[in-house]
């Protein structure tokens, strides 16, 4: 009985401007062995990065069905790995294929192996660097008004990995699963030498036959961090008269202001495309903010309850004079304390920092090296802050976030965070 011909297939796909100027790279790998078996990449024009993900997965497909011959095909077996979540969850049956654009590219794509053939897995982006870099090199090439060149490229030399599994010890748990997401970056991060360590005998590089730069003067290997892009949802009814509007209310929509808001918003998200994921509170204004940036970028919004706004209890829909004339002792305690809650069972902000925290643990789980859109409020937004920064709670009342504000925070490996914008309103200009 003929023996199943195993390969790992990594694609990737990228568009400078999304659409702009896209190009996708494939590496076939030998199971068994962890050798590259074959390479491609093309420039292929103006393009989503999502267009460009699947035709990189199409060309990986088709590059595997190649290397075996017509009668052996019954026994090609294939692991897909791409960070792309969109295409692994699409492609696994998990996520309806909603864009027009990626329905044909889907159904071609599961014509070129038979269903029971193929798995798919979603890894983070630094473990699919072969492939990015084969993207790249054929948007560099593009850009030249070349195609890539197998003979030009230097991705395998680059990118060159240990093993097909690379070096993380394997962790059960499904793709995007907390709990293991959590313990791979715990092992990837046990796996490193000591700080300021040098190895026994450091590595020269492979193009310049030069030593890297070891001890405290060079920059920690951390990989991408996970990038969280905060937006705070568009305006609604409420939001010019300064009424405390949160979870406990009536889940007001975006006013025609607020939804002129998330189409300059989404534009200008698409101008420089960066965005790879896209999250939202469950609230409705948030929602369609995130709809109209998830229909101009091509993508899935996922909803997290974590990001919901503070429930304000009977505080809810009226103004910060009417609360102080109605409730005045309960609003001196809020503005004292973080553990005071509103009027009525409302949360206070101690409660809504431990949900947000928590919520920010799984998405960092979920999303390393990516960088994700979080559609959600303002509480929400000055809680990662604050966090970010190890600020006191009484740091919260002293942020402003106008209506539909960029801010953004990067958390790394080794569990630190950085500040990068807050409270960015020049795409409403």
């Amino acid at each position: 009985m003929t023996q199943p011909r195993q390969f790992v297939v990594e694609a990737d796909g990228g568009s400078r401007g999304n659409p702009g100027p896209a190009g996708y790279g494939a590496v076939v790998i030998d199971a068994a062995t962890g050798e590259t078996l074959a390479e491609a990449a093309e420039y292929i024009g103006v393009a989503t990065n999502n267009v460009a993900e699947y035709k990189g997965l199409i060309a990986g497909l088709r590059a595997a069905r190649a290397l075996v011959p017509d009668e052996a095909a019954d026994t090609v077996r294939v692991r897909v790995r791409m960070d792309s979540k969109l295409v692994v969850e699409q492609m696994s049956g998990r996520w309806k294929i909603k864009h027009p654009d990626m329905k044909p590219l889907a159904a071609r794509a599961a014509t070129i192996l038979p269903a029971t053939a193929v798995t798919y897995e979603w890894i983070p982006r630094e473990k699919n660097k072969h492939a990015d870099r084969l993207a790249n090199e054929a948007m560099d090439a593009g850009r030249r008004g070349e195609q890539w060149e197998p003979s030009a490229s230097t991705a395998a030399l680059d990118t060159a990995r240990p093993s097909v599994a690379g070096a993380l010890p394997p962790v059960d748990g499904p793709p995007g699963d907390a709990a293991a997401g959590a313990a791979r970056a715990r092992a990837a991060l046990a796996s490193r030498p000591a700080a300021g360590a040098a190895p026994a005998t450091a590595p020269a590089d492979a193009r310049t036959g030069t030593a890297p730069q070891v001890g405290w003067g060079a920059a920690p290997d951390l990989g991408a961090p996970a990038t969280f892009v905060l937006l705070r949802h568009g305006e609604t009814a409420l939001t010019p008269e300064k009424r405390f509007s949160g979870s406990g209310g009536s889940d007001p929509e975006l006013s025609a202001t607020g939804r002129h808001q998330a189409e300059r918003i989404a534009r200008s998200l698409a101008e420089r495309g960066t965005i790879q994921e896209i999250v939202s509170s469950p609230l409705r204004r948030c929602r369609e903010t995130a709809g109209a940036v998830a229909d101009r970028l091509g993508l899935e919004v996922r909803i997290e309850d974590g990001l919901r706004e503070t429930d304000f209890g009977a505080w809810e829909g009226l103004t910060f004079a009417e609360v102080r004339d109605r409730h005045g002792a309960d609003l001196d305690a809020w503005l004292a304390s973080a553990e005071a809650a509103p009027t009525g069972g409302g949360e206070s902000f101690a409660e809504v920092a431990r949900r947000v925290e928590a919520a920010r643990d799984r998405l960092i789980a979920r999303h390393a090296g990516r960088t994700v859109l979080l559609v959600t409020h303002v509480t929400p937004i000055k809680t990662l802050v604050r966090l970010a920064l190890g600020a006191p709670p009484e740091a919260m009342f002293r942020m402003e976030l106008s209506a539909a504000s960029v801010s953004a925070v990067a958390y790394y490996a080794d569990g630190n965070a950085s500040l990068r914008l807050l409270n960015d309103t020049s795409h409403l200009r």
